[in-house]
């Protein structure tokens, strides 16, 4: 009998929807015990606020709470005056004017009902996430909150987090120079502009001094999954040199991706020199070409992003307003080459496979 019960299809799929309940349950159970305690941190913050602004104390302010509360509560590990600070720092960059009336009301009940919790993104990302932020963002309120919001969107570990904090992200996200407001109905064109940054950081990459543009694309396929972490949200590679015959020729678009968030195909031609107006008329001519020949029923027009090592501003701007087509013009960062001397010293990949063989 119970080899027939293990081999009924309808108690395997119960046992396997029981296995996903389980897990479910864990993740909003950890959830839960986060939020929690990000909202006592955030009230401890504000109480610590009162303290240090009525009593008016000094340097040892933190340290002398932080002994007070160790004596009350001895086998807690969490209220160090270093983490005390940050506790602090956190009600000041999310204090009441960002926090609704509502949650002031809500936190002073103690109860967090799910509608209150919906505002708070605040609490749903781990306090080392914050710890991190407000060492980078200080008390810039809105650079802070951008990245909770793609912490919270794209689901960040700690080191992708501060890899982005480090390269500056806030500062250059959506800055591409780009006609999309002209050429994509509003909502993709919001889309399309904020999936931009201007510049792309590529010291991912360990190339050496007077590259080619080769040696540049070699090493981003080689990085592609740094590479898409750098694009951003929703892309998906599809190919480099990828082939379009095009009437009685042959074209190669240098990569090309497809954008789950824009349902679209996105253009990438990089050029390791200056941005000319000439190569508008090729990325120009490779998104009409896509958009004629691989665009689906459903898919959003093709975009074009035109990365160049450098580019005038100005130029820029002219050549994209008269471009008929979406396309946006940014320039990459390279700044951690090795000297080209290296080159020569480096053992190549032929010679690494001969000494392991």
């Amino acid at each position: 009998m119970n080899n027939l019960i293990k081999t009924d299809a309808t108690y395997k799929d119960w046992i396997c929807s029981l296995k996903k309940k389980y897990r479910n349950s864990q993740i909003k159970a950890a959830s839960s015990v986060n939020r929690e305690m990000l909202l006592f941190y955030w009230e401890l913050g504000r109480n610590l606020e009162i303290l240090k602004t009525h009593y008016g104390w000094g340097t040892g302010f933190y340290k002398a709470v932080s002994d007070d509360i160790k004596r009350e509560l001895p086998d807690v590990k969490s209220f160090s005056p270093r983490n005390l600070l940050y506790m602090h720092q956190f009600y000041r960059l999310y204090s009441v004017e960002t926090i609704t009336p509502q949650v002031v009301a809500e936190l002073e009940e103690i109860e967090i009902t799910p509608q209150v919790v919906a505002q708070m993104s605040i609490f749903m990302i781990p306090w080392g996430h914050h710890r991190f932020i407000i060492d980078k963002c200080k008390d810039d309120r809105n650079k802070a909150l951008f990245y909770v919001e793609k912490t919270l969107e794209n689901n960040w570990s700690r080191a992708v987090l501060l890899n982005f904090l480090d390269t500056g992200l806030y500062e250059r996200q959506g800055k591409a120079i780009s006609n999309f407001e002209k050429t994509l109905p509003a909502p993709q064109s919001d889309l399309a502009k904020e999936m931009t940054k201007d510049p792309y950081n590529f010291d991912f990459l360990t190339i050496t001094e007077g590259y080619y543009e080769k040696e540049l694309k070699d090493a981003l396929m080689s990085n592609i999954s740094q590479f898409l972490l750098e694009l951003g949200t929703g892309f998906a590679f599809v190919g480099r040199e990828y082939r379009l015959e095009v009437g009685n020729t042959e074209q190669f678009i240098d990569m090309l991706f497809y954008n789950i968030t824009l349902h679209c195909y996105v253009v990438i031609e990089v050029k390791i020199r200056a941005f000319e107006p000439g190569d508008m008329g090729q990325i120009g001519t490779y998104v009409a070409a896509v958009d004629d020949i691989l665009r689906k029923e459903g898919d959003a027009p093709t975009v074009g992003l035109l990365v160049c090592k450098t580019k005038d501003n100005v130029l820029a701007q002219y050549s994209v307003n008269s471009s008929k087509a979406p396309v946006g013009i940014s320039e990459y960062e390279l700044s951690d080459l090795m000297p080209e001397n290296f080159k020569g010293t480096l053992p190549s990949i032929e010679d690494i496979e001969r000494e392991l063989k």
